[in-house]
């Protein structure tokens, strides 16, 4: 099954998997953007000037409710919502590099921010034509791994937030799914060890999930993952803490 016809909205589609689904989804759709303003968001324009953008610092509460409120003003019919973007800063707690600064803008990019545009826009999406938000998560959203403990935190509230959502709006048209990723091969995940999947393929399947309107959409060792948690969580939380 293929997605066509759309017109969908996409956080952070400049770089990463963010733009490998800008690039599969274009062809067939009218696309979205909404992210920070960036040389490589500039060249997204230029190569898609057919692109809506809306730049936004998805950290800051003020320029996100701005964004959402100039999109639906000029769509005020989406049919589709991907939280895409996301940060994660690798250092503990314990460690000397560790920036207590950093911790407001990880949650608030990962989790405040996405649950605002699922709101902002929900108008928008109850006018689309079999509208879908897709939240974008973590293997690390079921089980945490040793570091990244806010981005594993985000991750979890993520899950819980888009369990709730779905039963919220069980009533209407619009379906809330999650895509469950392992490491992909992107800039965030540069030095992060190997096996990691290409964005082009995850980018695809997210698609295909997307398409037969998949609640959850587990990609690559999240299948694996999701069974251990549930029938052994302590093995999983065990493979996990050397992470």
């Amino acid at each position: 099954m293929t997605i066509s016809g759309k017109r969908i909205a996409v956080t952070g589609g400049a770089s990463g998997l963010g733009l490998e689904l800008v690039r599969q989804l274009a062809s067939d759709n009218e696309i979205i953007v909404i992210a920070r303003p960036s040389a490589a968001l500039d060249q997204l324009k230029s190569n898609y000037p057919e692109i809506a953008i809306f730049k936004a610092d998805l950290s800051d509460e003020m320029a996100v409710k701005q964004a959402a409120f100039d999109l639906i003003t000029g769509f005020p019919a989406i049919d589709g919502l991907i939280n895409n973007a996301a940060l994660q800063y690798t250092p503990s707690f314990l460690d000397d590099e560790f920036d207590y600064g950093q911790i407001a803008n990880e949650i608030a990019t990962n989790f405040t921010t996405p649950t605002q545009l699922c709101y902002l826009l929900l108008p928008a999406l109850l006018n689309g034509s079999n509208p879908f938000i897709l939240n974008v998560n973590s293997g690390l959203g079921l089980v945490p791994k040793t570091s990244s403990a806010i981005y594993c935190a985000t991750k979890g509230a993520l899950n819980i937030f888009s369990q709730a959502l779905q039963n919220q709006l069980q009533q209407t048209d619009v379906a809330v799914m999650q895509a469950f990723l392992p490491l992909v091969n992107t800039a965030m995940t540069a030095g992060r060890g190997d096996g990691k999947l290409p964005p082009d393929k995850v980018a695809s399947d997210i698609i295909k999930g997307i398409a037969a309107r998949k609640a959850d959409i587990d990609i690559g060792k999240v299948k694996l993952l999701r069974p251990i948690a549930r029938f052994m969580p302590g093995l999983a939380r065990k493979i996990m803490k050397s992470g």
